[in-house]
């Protein structure tokens, strides 16, 4: 069982590197922890914005501490789209986006269209994958029914490949739906 761990572990080191390396080829990346890799311009936010330096390590650990594999991505504003950020990271050869959310059902999809919007705005130009999915720590003490209905109505006519990933604070479980899973609740 461990050996099979570490063959996926591996597999989705690989993958992540490959595309993080597609994505922005002249990227050095340096390792900071396990299963974690972080584009070396972007160390300079570990000391010019050091709360959201480790909002998002604390995000990445969620994922990590599961076996999945992170490579934060540079913070590369879209040139198109004024302050616009894309995405996060990849993840497991996937390109993710990373938001912590309290509040309502409302500021959840808001939080879930603004972070889908950059993971798609990200693959406009690439040819090598289509899938990008949002990573969402809920604060909130909204339920699991609630939510999968709240983001399968924010997925209401997209068509993209991906999936939503929901770390419930109050439960401090992990969830993971396809975008095709959560469309199919609404029958789009």
């Amino acid at each position: 069982m461990a050996s099979d761990n570490y063959v996926l572990t591996s597999l989705n080191a690989e993958k992540s590197r490959a595309l993080a390396s597609v994505l922005f080829p002249s990227e050095e990346w340096i390792p900071t922890e396990t299963n974690i890799w972080i584009a070396k311009s972007r160390l300079s936010q570990k000391k010019r914005e050091p709360e959201k330096w480790e909002r998002e390590m604390a995000q990445a650990r969620i994922l990590t501490s599961r076996g999945r594999v992170a490579y934060f991505l540079p913070e590369k504003v879209i040139q198109w789209e004024s302050g616009k950020q894309c995405a996060d990271l990849v993840l497991d050869g996937e390109i993710v986006e990373m938001k912590m959310v309290s509040g309502s059902r409302v500021t959840l999809g808001g939080q879930f269209r603004y972070g889908y919007k950059q993971g798609s705005l990200l693959l406009e130009n690439c040819t090598v994958t289509k899938k990008h999915s949002v990573f969402i720590w809920l604060l909130s003490d909204l339920s699991i029914g609630s939510v999968k209905a709240k983001i399968a109505g924010e997925l209401k006519n997209r068509h993209d490949e991906g999936s939503f990933i929901c770390f419930f604070e109050k439960t401090r479980k992990l969830y993971s739906w396809t975008y095709e899973e959560l469309r199919s609740i609404i029958g789009t």
